[in-house]
């Protein structure tokens, strides 16, 4: 659905105000993120924004709003599934990947066979689906699945406060007063919601810390957040951290994955894990180890093993990281494989219209017709295709004409290939008239937006249950539209909010 929407357009004081308040707001309300990862002693800036919060069809918002639980329900009964079709389909696959998922599939299977340690049986999932808009012929629009995530998701701190300053400056008429030719949001019918990202994801994490204190019989246990040394995006965490406290009382701690074995010990006899001032853990989330780059050492990696082997729960777990591979989101495009864990027809007709082509690029039928593709060579056919590795966090994927020669020059061996998965490219058109703010520079240039729903399970694998499934709250993060890659941390974007008509 499209709109005749235009952005307001400010007077050179009315950015000067506009700007103004978003300083003021923003650097009162946490808004923030270090500079770079070199010069964390005080180097803080407002963390990269627009002017305007960014107009969306409230139908698209809607179907990716109402597609969240589902998805939650989809990946939740993929981990439930007593045959482990996924640990079948990822050990297919995870020699291609040697250096991260090839380890993690590792990790995974010496868990699976430890005989020694407790398990928990209960695991909990704080996921991020990212969809872009999707324009199709006639002047439509549709959301299309870009990634499911489910380690790490960023930003629900700073989207909830990012929202909140787009709807003090429309509901104060900022906009309004620093227009020209009597320009404003309220020209239409517009609606500036506001994300509760922030305060669902803490309380999802205190379920997570409720459900392990009535199952243990325990008392004033405290989250683990593991975490990247020097991390940019640090506020956006510990924002769900003080949310935890001040609304709650729950205590956090964080480390990296290097300082597990010096700061965490385990009691050998009930696979407890403890803090080193004797706090007990009751949930490990992981904000890091969603890529290489995290572990630095062999013992990095026994540390990961070292906190799955534990009684705490941990978000994710092994097995729920690897649910969120490139590889599994291919197969899932598949009708029947689809069916086999969404059996209700209506629910899962909802989520293959959210689906683009993926293709693999193995020795099937599909991955064949993938590889011819890029063998060609053709321009115009690869323009619309992205190709795609085992890898998280913004600054990995390959575009269009690119394809062919990375893959020639980098992976000779065409079987190296079915490390990858060749996605088509949603048709998402830039929108102009909004402004970004980044490092205090002004960028009035066409934009591209890309939606993310957050959402929480909490799944028990003894009972086979989902006991708890639930919609988080939303994301928007924009970039300049000649940027192939979206990362607000790595550098190639910001983060944005909704105008919804």
């Amino acid at each position: 659905m499209t709109s005749t929407y235009t952005y307001p357009k400010l007077s050179d004081e009315g950015v000067k105000t506009i700007v103004n308040e978003i300083n003021h707001y923003a650097l009162s309300n946490g808004l923030v993120m270090y500079k770079d990862t070199n010069n964390l002693a005080n180097e803080t800036a407002v963390a990269p924004i627009t002017l305007f919060p960014t107009i969306i069809s409230k139908n698209d918002f809607e179907q990716a709003v109402n597609s969240q639980t589902i998805y939650n329900k989809l990946y939740a009964n993929i981990l439930l599934d007593e045959k482990n079709w996924l640990s079948n389909e990822i050990s297919k696959t995870s020699h291609l990947d040697p250096d991260f998922t090839g380890k993690l599939y590792d990790l995974y299977v010496k868990y699976e066979s430890d005989k020694v340690y407790k398990k928990q049986n209960l695991q909990l999932g704080i996921f991020r689906n990212d969809f872009l808009i999707d324009h199709l012929d006639g002047g439509e629009t549709s959301i299309k699945e870009v990634e499911f995530n489910t380690i790490s998701v960023s930003f629900g701190g700073l989207s909830n406060k990012v929202s909140k300053l787009h709807e003090f400056l429309f509901d104060s008429d900022y906009y309004t007063f620093a227009g020209k030719d009597g320009n404003s949001f309220h020209n239409e019918k517009i609606e500036v919601p506001v994300s509760e990202s922030l305060q669902n994801i803490a309380k999802s994490l205190k379920l997570g810390v409720d459900s392990f204190e009535k199952q243990q019989d325990q008392k004033n246990t405290i989250v683990l957040f593991v975490v990247q040394p020097n991390e940019r995006n640090v506020f956006d965490q510990r924002l769900v951290e003080y949310e935890l406290f001040n609304k709650y009382k729950i205590k956090s701690k964080r480390i990296t994955i290097d300082q597990v074995d010096s700061l965490i010990k385990k009691n050998e006899k009930d696979s407890k894990l403890y803090y080193e001032n004797g706090s007990l853990i009751s949930v490990v989330y992981f904000r890091a180890c969603y890529s290489p780059n995290d572990f630095l050492s062999k013992k990095s990696w026994e540390n990961r093993l070292y906190l799955e082997l534990s009684l705490s729960i941990k978000v994710p777990t092994l097995k729920m990281q690897l649910a969120g591979s490139k590889k599994i989101q291919q197969l899932l495009t598949n009708k029947d494989i689809l069916y086999r864990f969404i059996d209700d027809p209506k629910e899962s007709a909802s989520l293959l219209d959210t689906f683009v082509k993926i293709y693999p690029l193995d020795d099937s039928k599909d991955g064949n017709f993938a590889k011819e593709l890029i063998k060609e060579n053709d321009p115009e056919i690869l323009s619309n295709f992205v190709l795609k590795p085992q890898r998280e966090g913004g600054g990995n994927n390959i575009y269009k004409t690119d394809i062919t020669p990375y893959l020639l020059k980098t992976y000779p061996n065409e079987k190296d290939w079915d490390a990858f998965i060749l996605m088509e490219l949603i048709k998402s058109v830039p929108t102009s008239g909004n402004i970004i703010l980044r490092n205090n520079e002004l960028y009035n240039v066409n934009i591209l937006s890309e939606l993310g729903i957050f959402g929480s399970v909490l799944i028990d694998d003894k009972s086979k249950k989902i006991l708890y499934n639930t919609y988080d709250g939303w994301l928007l993060r924009s970039k300049l539209s000649d940027s192939n890659e979206g990362g607000v941390a790595a550098g190639f974007g910001c983060v944005d909010s909704l105008a919804l008509i």
